[in-house]
């Protein structure tokens, strides 16, 4: 398919003429005087598109992630740093200091269920350094989600499609800035 970039020509429809051509790692774009042809092999879905150049509403360099990825590390990060919070600042050692459930009880006969309340007494004792721990973990697994979706981010080169036909999407050269400022200066017509 790199061969069709240089190749473009055999393409062109009668009275159409090549007017710009720029090379994007395996692929790139060709810019005649009716249609915006763009070549991606390699990519996702078809190796080639055009479109009719008044359909072409501009050209930019963006980058695109997994939002899934961002999603759940705001989410891990929020819930995380509420737990640490509330774990740092709620103290339930005070809440159940000095409540012991004695032997005597048992005596009564209601050992197996004070033994019980005794136990969730402990629990909620250390209910406060569970929170933190936790707060913690979920910070870290949302630091981690974060660093996938810092890594699944892509640059590239987009031309938007006007309508519900997808926008066409390239990987991004170097320059994506000043290959798009050249795309679209000569895609658009100019304003007088």
């Amino acid at each position: 398919m790199t061969g069709w970039l240089d190749r473009a020509d055999e393409l062109l429809y009668d009275g159409e003429e090549s007017i710009e051509r720029v090379r994007i790692g395996e692929g790139g774009v060709v810019v005649t005087s009716h249609r915006v042809l763009v070549f991606t092999p390699g990519g996702e879905g078809a190796n080639f598109r055009d479109v009719d150049r008044p359909n072409v509403v501009g050209v930019a360099a963006e980058t695109s992630g997994e939002w899934a990825f961002l999603q759940r590390a705001i989410k891990a990060l929020v819930v995380g740093g509420v737990l640490l919070i509330a774990g740092q600042t709620v103290s339930l050692d005070s809440m159940v200091e000095g409540i012991e459930i004695g032997a005597s009880a048992g005596q009564v006969g209601m050992g197996g269920m004070l033994g019980l309340l005794q136990t969730f007494l402990s629990l909620m004792a250390q209910l406060d350094e569970l929170l933190t721990l936790f707060g913690a973990l979920a910070l870290l697994f949302g630091a981690v989600v974060l660093g996938v979706y810092a890594w699944s981010r892509e640059a590239e080169l987009v031309v938007s499609v006007a309508g519900d036909e997808a926008d066409l999407r390239l990987p991004a050269p170097e320059d994506a800035a000043e290959v798009a400022a050249r795309l679209e200066s000569v895609i658009l017509p100019r304003e007088s």
